[in-house]
């Protein structure tokens, strides 16, 4: 007598850690101690899913954040399969809608509009591909050391240790179908040409996967980061005499962070230098963008007018260490400026 059929995939019970396919990659995460509430952005693609799954396995209270932008008809569909993925793997879920007119800046604006919805402490899941492609994007751009450091391991970023193709490959052991964003092969996009051009060239060149390489470099970095931020934290950023006296890397970062604020985008290398300048009397006001202007008075700098001026920075809590990527190994050193 025949036994009942089998089950497909995605019919079969959620697997948690004691699956050897989903423990094996939960070890290389960063996720918080399990118990702790998690909100994840959920796109429905297969890192997003993996983050999902991965968060639940590790024990955390979760609850998936769909965030629909309106820039594909059935978009609302995707919604419903992260609802269902969810559900079977015991998170909650609730979706967000948000309007994006397709135009310049699109990739941007879009991304401006999730992290409005998401709120700054949403756990992605950006893999150590994303953070090769965020360290190349920031070398583009011109970027210092902070914006080379890329994206920090943590509970924010807890996939960075894993790689795209384990995400995919997690998705398939479960029987999840991820969505495939047809946005992802858009070369109007920056990211999207590194990821299908430069970052294969660069491998091409290097004769070796240069994905762990760039990974390890951003980690590298992220503690020259916060060793300059601690140096930066010390000195005065209102004190022009301070500012004057201190070496020029860290008077740039004391200046950067009180003219940042709150604001995740910091001011341009050129507005530091001018106030700078400022400071060191070669000017006696400078312009800034959004209507500001510092000035200097009696030996302090002061900004007006525009929204309240920044506070001055504190000294930043010490970071735990950040994870390495697979592959990534100690003859890497010589890849490093």
């Amino acid at each position: 007598m025949s036994g009942p059929p089998p089950r497909s995939p995605a019919e079969r019970p959620a697997r948690g850690a004691d699956d050897p396919v989903t423990g094996a990659l939960l070890a290389r995460c960063t996720f918080p101690s399990g118990g702790e509430d998690v909100v994840c952005g959920v796109s429905g693609g297969a890192d997003s899913l993996a983050l999902l799954v991965l968060a639940t396995a590790a024990g955390c209270r979760v609850t998936a954040v769909h965030v629909d932008h309106g820039l594909r008809p059935g978009s609302a569909r995707e919604a419903d399969r992260v609802a269902a993925a969810a559900a079977r793997f015991g998170a909650a879920f609730r979706s967000e809608r948000v309007v994006v007119a397709d135009g310049a800046n699109l990739e941007a604006r879009a991304r401006q509009a999730r992290r409005r919805v998401l709120g700054p402490d949403v756990a992605t899941g950006h893999t150590a591909d994303d953070q090769a492609e965020t360290v190349l994007a920031n070398l583009l751009r011109g970027s210092g050391v902070a914006g080379l450091a890329a994206m920090r391991a943590g509970p924010l970023h807890p996939l960075l240790g894993l790689r795209r193709t384990e995400t995919e490959a997690l998705c398939d052991h479960l029987g999840l179908v991820p969505f495939r964003d047809p946005s992802n092969d858009d070369p109007r996009f920056v990211r999207n040409r590194i990821r299908h051009e430069l970052l294969p060239l660069c491998s091409d060149i290097a004769g070796r996967d240069v994905v762990p390489l760039l990974s390890r470099q951003a980690a590298v970095l992220a503690g020259d980061a916060d060793l300059l931020d601690a140096v930066a934290s010390l000195v005065d950023a209102g004190d022009a005499a301070a500012l004057s006296a201190a070496p020029e890397p860290v008077g740039r970062r004391s200046v950067r962070r009180w003219l940042a604020g709150d604001d995740p985008y910091p001011p341009s290398l050129d507005a530091v230098e001018r106030v700078l300048e400022v400071a060191r009397k070669e000017r006696r006001a400078t312009e800034l963008p959004g209507g500001r202007r510092v000035s200097r008075s009696h030996g302090r700098l002061s900004v007006s007018p525009g929204a309240s001026p920044p506070r001055a920075p504190a000294a930043l809590p010490p970071r735990a260490p950040a994870a390495l990527p697979p592959g990534a190994g100690a003859d890497d050193a010589a890849m490093r400026p």
